[in-house]
């Protein structure tokens, strides 16, 4: 053996590992990568959805809808099928749409409240589901790892003490050195755990935060599309329709405020 070699440390805990110290090893390396992959890629991908909920803010400045969704997919934002904001606002005006056109279908008979809350919770639960995508990846290696490492700190030390029977020889470096080389794998196991639990702490809170901004996106998104000018202009009235057009307006806002309470009590349920 070269002398200037030294018979300690990763090199040499490879070398003489067998198959589960190398098998152990591998993992725990393929665990750290993929949990790095996706606290840097679920990192950035919120930084831009921040950008978009700051957009969603400056869209009901704009003057128009169209103009509105145009605010939303600013510079840095996602993409608009990536873009919860601009998600929420197109499924709501296509409800509101589907609704109006389709009277004779069966939904046609529930409230365009009720339809347009339903389309509205269902988008927010689709984008909080894209939100979610790898959390359980980052859960699973945080909680995992340092079992991982101990079983290969376990099993090297086995092989340690088996060896050291076999030669005869318990002097302290005899000792000392392949027991510190299995103890290792139990640093290795925390090394991979500790970033994935601190990534899904930090990437889950900030969910939370966005769900949030999401759901209050939403609430606006539906009182606008119930009691808003998409409504009032959908038809417009005959000559000398205007005082039936002001009483089914008056009508249309006291119901649209009525159906925004029944939103508000059905999302605090």
């Amino acid at each position: 053996m070269d002398p200037t070699v030294s018979p300690y440390g990763l090199a040499a805990l490879w070398s003489q590992g067998d198959l589960a110290i190398r098998g152990v090893a591998v993992l725990l390396l393929l665990m750290s990568i993929a949990s790095w992959w996706l606290i840097v890629t679920r990192t950035w991908r919120l930084i831009k959805l921040r950008r978009a909920a700051r957009a969603s803010a400056a869209f009901w400045h704009c003057r128009s809808f169209a103009e509105g969704l145009q605010t939303l997919q600013a510079p840095g934002t996602p993409e608009a099928e990536l873009n919860p904001f601009h998600l929420l606002a197109v499924e709501g005006k296509a409800a509101v749409a589907h609704h109006t056109e389709k009277r004779q279908e069966l939904h046609g008979q529930l409230n365009l409240a009720e339809w347009l809350g339903e389309a509205l919770r269902g988008a927010i639960d689709d984008s909080a589901e894209r939100l979610r995508s790898g959390l359980s990846v980052l859960a699973s290696v945080g909680s995992t790892a340092p079992f991982i490492g101990l079983f290969g700190t376990v099993w090297g030390i086995y092989h340690a003490l088996v060896g050291i029977g076999m030669s005869g020889q318990a002097s302290i470096d005899q000792v000392a050195g392949p027991v510190g080389e299995a103890l290792i794998m139990t640093a290795f196991g925390l090394v991979v755990a500790i970033p994935a639990v601190l990534g899904y702490n930090a990437l889950n809170r900030a969910n939370r935060a966005l769900t949030g901004q999401l759901r209050r996106f939403a609430r606006q998104l539906h009182a606008y599309f119930l009691t808003g000018s998409p409504l009032d202009s959908a038809s417009e009235p005959a000559p000398g329709e205007s005082g039936k057009e002001a009483g089914g307006v008056t009508r249309k806002r006291t119901n649209g405020a009525a159906a925004d309470a029944g939103y508000h009590g059905a999302r605090e349920g």
